[in-house]
C-alpha cells in the first residue's frame, strides 16, 4: 500500500467559531464545507478537517497536560508568524523558543483548546 496523503480531523463544538479562528485569525483558507457539520481548512498545500460534535474533544486536556500536540505547522519565518498571530489575538500558550532538537517554535491553542505548534528548523 502506498499512502498518497494524510488528513487529520479536529473536533469542534462550534463549527462557525472554529472556521473563523482558522481563516480569520490564522489566515488559512476554507477549502470546503459540507452541510452544517463538516469543513476542510487549507493551510498552505495541506488540508485538515473540522467536525462538529456535541461534547468538547476529550483529548484536549490530556494533550495539554502531557505536553503533546494536535497539529504541527512548519512555517518559514516563525518569529514573524508568532508576532502576526499575537497581533490577531491568537493565544500563545508558549512564546517563541528554541528546542533541544534544533527548531524554533511557538505553541498556540485554537478556539477549542487544541494544541498547535508552529516551527521552523534551525539547521
Amino acid at each position: 500500500m502506498k499512502v498518497s496523503d494524510l488528513t487529520p480531523q479536529l473536533r469542534t463544538t462550534d463549527l462557525e467559531r472554529s472556521i473563523h479562528f482558522y481563516t480569520e485569525q490564522l489566515g488559512f483558507e476554507l477549502a470546503f464545507r459540507f452541510r452544517d457539520f463538516y469543513a476542510g481548512i487549507r493551510a498552505g498545500d495541506r488540508l485538515f478537517h473540522l467536525k462538529l460534535v456535541d461534547e468538547p474533544d476529550p483529548s484536549i486536556p490530556a494533550v495539554r497536560d502531557g505536553e503533546h500536540v494536535h497539529l504541527f505547522f512548519e512555517v518559514a519565518g516563525v518569529a514573524a508568524a508568532a508576532a502576526e498571530l499575537e497581533d490577531r489575538g491568537v493565544r500563545l500558550r508558549r512564546g517563541l523558543h528554541e528546542t533541544d532538537w534544533g527548531a524554533r517554535e511557538f505553541i498556540a491553542e485554537d478556539d477549542q483548546g487544541h494544541t498547535l505548534v508552529f516551527y521552523e528548523n534551525l539547521s
